[in-house]
């Protein structure tokens, strides 16, 4: 067997709403072979890996996959659990896999589930199917594998790559409420909600966190300094640049002493309880070395802290908004004796403990014995080899930090309200939404003595970690990242804006035009994504094909945002998922054959499961549009997973006579038609007009059929975020194509005939543009036609012959992306399609757009209408614009404004 390839499915998809990759397995010589087939197997892969004795499968209960194997199963399905097996043994815990046939008879996808916050460029899932294809052959060759050597490294990496302790809390917290959550790259840095409601989170520090704020807590001296002008107690202390300097604090305070970097961190280089000369001097080099920069200017490298030690408990007081969020008593890290272990053995009885990880990334951080562990332990008489007495307590650091391997005790309940009104004064003093006080003093449920020296404020921390609090050695875990989301959304206050999430086969990219314009023209600034690029308040800001995740993306994270209207493509959905969560409005515009033998999409069913994503995919009670007169479209509302989130159906169709449509009307449901010449809102019996159809710019009079269609959709998804009938009415009649809708039945004159710029690339939509030539013009005129070279054979022949229904003459040519076409591949393939269709028909082919144009425009009789169907409009704008052409307004059929609309019958 060999890994192919994998790709990553970042957000909502087909197969699971949460992240997946999809690995391409070649079985290569084990194509058509099951696991009967080779005895013995079975059993020595679950030597090797006991868990996969669990594994549910098809069966629903535990050891339904030991019964698949014994009964016979393919070794891509096999793979596919192993590798699930390997991921949860690494931490990595994920449970959806499904596995299909893909391509040729040995290819296989394997799809698996992915964590929510897991980079996108991460590594880890190709190299746990790799070794997941290692162990199946090593099984296979009749050994009973061991992995554990090559899980540990890719445990390292899933380490190194997975969210810190406070962060997956936020992300968690966030999703609990509601909130959107992405993940910036492979940092702790997150983005929450959308649009204008869009804030940023790195670990605990807000995007509204003080950076004067930060720069004071980060300079212990400017804190300090801060804090006993706002009349809080602080440990005398004084900054020393050397060792004499040091001596002379020590001389001048007195002691016991603590010396500590003035800038440091993570109590690293702390020193406490000191009171000899060489105590000093050697805390000073240590902690002078850890010693960062520090103050607003980058000043004190190198320099410490000498201050008065304060006796008592340690402890981590969290301030959140103005309230003090959770409270931890801290111990420093220790060993107990038992009378026969070693210390070494004890430090590493104490770090199995599953909960005990390196820097940050479990609850607990692992005990070392470095230098400073190994100097105190000498004062205590001990060294890794020493035997500590039963009940004895070994003290491997004095400093009470997690990050040196301190435990903590949640006291919240205990806090005393006089001191937590010094904690938030001082949060206050300093300056910070978020912050850790770390204070000391004989016991935190009693008010703080009065006495110089019995207890004060050791620092105040930014961007606290918050583990002490989420998972205390001892006692309750406390939700202080819900509150620190909620101090960023608080009860009421909305994280995302409406969103309108547009798919479908032809019609899209019009559609999220005339819903844009809408928006705009109802005063809400609107973020759009199509195929021209991404728009934001009726600018373009970013030229692309944006119908993907990626544009999505952009709109959401922009601040400015009030509305979003996102053209979803199923090239996107197949290959990168959805770039966003639970739309509230989804329409599907229509269904048709188009893209067949892409991405393996073979039939209209395939087609219609990947469009039915945006359907599925939209907040509980949301709306969904759909299209009454287009069975496929129509058809999703009774999919399960549309009806189980329970939405407001909207259908249209353009007569209300339309079976679907009449019998939701019937019910008292909303629908969008054509009645009486006009565009209408019906809510069960009663109609309210909108605008009369032929008034609907770009419809060429009511002519185009499929431009009213679209209006009508895009109306119904305005009225479902409640845009005021005349908006949308202004909208339409004002949706003038060459301004608002470039590249969509476009009319120019170019030497006195109409050219008809359509994008225009699938049956359905050829045959559309056929109709409204005939019904224009009264003649089929002449085309000017490529096609996408990524349709199969047989979708390429079929637009041919709808193409020749219309048009007897046809000019073909072929565009500059061939999409792995022979070159004159297409242009055989086209005029194959036309011949069958209609003999007579006279095609003549072009090597370019502009011969192809000019052949037709030559073609022409005067004033005889030419289609030019494009793939890139930029192309066709250059050209019209060398050939002098110009906007036929008048050819859209658009009327002046001013009817009378928002007329209830």
């Amino acid at each position: 067997m060999r890994l192919d390839h994998v790709r990553r499915l970042s957000g909502p998809n087909v197969y699971l709403s949460r992240p997946v990759a999809i690995a391409r397995l070649d079985l290569q010589g084990l194509a058509g072979h099951e696991t009967t087939d080779h005895p013995g197997f079975a059993a020595r892969l679950v030597d090797a890996l006991p868990g996969l004795a669990t594994h549910h499968c098809a069966a629903g209960r535990p050891g339904g996959l030991l019964d698949a194997m014994a009964r016979g199963t393919y070794f891509g399905h096999v793979t596919e659990h192993v590798t699930l097996e390997l991921s949860g043994a690494i931490g990595r815990e994920v449970f959806f896999g499904r596995t299909v046939r893909a391509g040729g008879p040995a290819d296989y996808d394997v799809v698996l589930e992915c964590p929510r916050d897991e980079p996108a460029g991460s590594t880890v899932v190709e190299q746990l199917v790799a070794l997941a294809l290692r162990t199946v052959q090593g099984a296979l060759a009749g050994r009973v594998p061991d992995p554990s050597a090559d899980l540990a490294r890719v445990a390292a990496v899933h380490e190194g790559e997975r969210l810190g302790v406070s962060t997956a809390a936020l992300a968690r917290a966030a999703r609990r409420r509601g909130v959107p959550v992405r993940r910036v790259g492979g940092l702790n840095l997150l983005r929450l909600g959308y649009g204008r409601y869009r804030r940023m989170i790195w670990a605990a520090m807000t995007d509204a966190t003080s950076a004067i704020g930060m720069e004071v807590a980060g300079d212990k001296r400017l804190a300090h300094r801060v804090l006993a002008d706002a009349g809080l107690p602080v440990p005398e202390g004084r900054v020393a640049a050397s060792p004499a300097e040091a001596l002379e604090a020590l001389r001048g305070i007195g002691g016991p002493v603590v010396v500590k970097p003035l800038a440091g961190h993570q109590g690293e280089g702390v020193h406490i309880g000191l009171t000899t000369a060489p105590e000093v001097v050697a805390a000073f080099a240590s902690a002078a070395g850890a010693a960062g920069g520090g103050g607003a200017a980058g000043e004190g490298g190198g320099e410490v802290i000498v201050e008065s030690y304060i006796p008592g408990k340690d402890y981590r007081v969290l301030v959140v908004g103005g309230r003090v969020s959770a409270a931890a008593e801290l111990t420093a890290a220790c060993v107990a004796g038992d009378g026969a272990a070693t210390v070494a053995a004890l430090v590493d009885r104490v770090n199995a403990d599953p909960a005990r990880g390196a820097g940050h990334d479990r609850p607990l951080t692992r005990l070392a014995l470095g230098p400073a562990e190994l100097a105190l332990l000498a004062r205590q008489g001990h060294g890794p080899g020493t035997v500590p007495a039963a009940g004895e307590r070994v003290w491997l650091r004095r400093n009470a930090n997690l990050s040196t391997g301190g435990t903590s005790r949640d006291v919240t309940g205990e806090v005393h309200a006089d001191v937590a009104d010094l904690c938030v004064r001082a949060a206050a003093a300093v300056g910070m939404d978020v912050c850790g006080i770390d204070l000391r003093l004989p016991d935190i449920g009693s008010p703080p003595p009065a006495e110089p020296g019995a207890a004060g404020i050791l620092e105040v921390n930014a961007a606290p970690g918050l583990r002490m609090h989420l998972a205390p050695h001892e006692g309750a875990a406390r939700d202080v990242a819900g509150d620190v989301i909620d101090l960023m959304y608080p009860a009421g206050t909305p994280s995302r804006v409406p969103v309108v999430s547009v798919t479908g086969t032809n019609g899209k990219t019009t559609t999220v035009r005339m819903i844009a314009r809408m928006l705009e023209l109802d005063g809400r600034r609107t973020g759009m994504t199509s195929t021209e690029g991404v728009h934001i308040g009726g600018r373009l800001v970013h030229r692309s094909d944006a119908s993907g995740p990626r544009s999505a993306e952009m709109v959401l994270g922009d601040r400015s945002v009030e509305a979003a209207v996102l053209e979803t493509a199923r090239g996107g959905i197949v290959r990168r998922g959805l770039g966003y969560e639970r739309a509230d409005v989804a329409v599907v515009t229509n269904i048709t054959r188009d893209h067949l033998g892409v991405d393996a999409t073979e039939d209209l069913d395939d087609l219609t499961g990947i469009k039915a994503l945006v359907a599925e995919e939209i907040r509980r009670g949301g709306h969904v549009v759909l299209n009454a007169a287009d069975p496929p479209a129509a058809g999703l509302a009774l999919r399960r997973a549309v009806r189980d989130r329970r939405p407001v159906l909207r259908y249209f169709a353009p007569s209300p006579g339309e079976p679907v449509l009449a019998a939701h009307l019937r019910e008292g449901g909303v629908g969008y038609c054509v009645a009486d010449g006009w565009l209408t809102e019906a809510r069960g019996d009663r109609r309210t007009r909108i605008l009369p159809a032929a008034d609907v710019a770009g419809s060429f009079g009511g002519h185009a059929g499929h431009v009213v269609a679209n209006a009508l959709a895009a109306a119904a998804a305005a009225r479902a975020l409640d845009v005021p009938v005349e908006t949308v009415a202004r909208a339409l009649r004002t949706f003038d194509p060459h301004t608002h809708n470039p590249g969509r039945g476009c009319v120019y004159l170019v030497s006195g005939n109409p050219v008809l710029v359509d994008y225009a690339h699938n049956p359905a939509a050829v045959a559309a543009m056929g109709a409204l030539v005939e019904r224009r013009w009264g003649t089929g005129g002449v085309a000017a036609v490529t096609l996408p070279g990524d349709r199969s054979d047989e979708l390429v022949g079929e637009t041919a012959r709808a193409l020749a229904r219309t048009f007897g003459r046809v000019v073909v040519y072929e565009d500059e992306d061939l999409r792995g076409r022979r070159s004159g591949e297409m242009t055989r393939l086209i005029a194959e399609g036309l011949r069958e269709a209609r003999p007579d028909v006279r095609h003549h082919p072009a090597g370019d757009l502009k011969g192809a144009l000019t052949s037709a425009l030559d073609m022409a009789g005067p004033g005889e209408p030419v289609l030019l169907l494009y793939e890139k409009l930029q192309p066709v704008a250059e050209l019209l614009d060398t050939l002098g052409a110009r906007p036929d307004e008048a050819a859209g059929g658009q009327s002046p404004e001013g009817q009378v609309t928002g007329s209830p019958t």
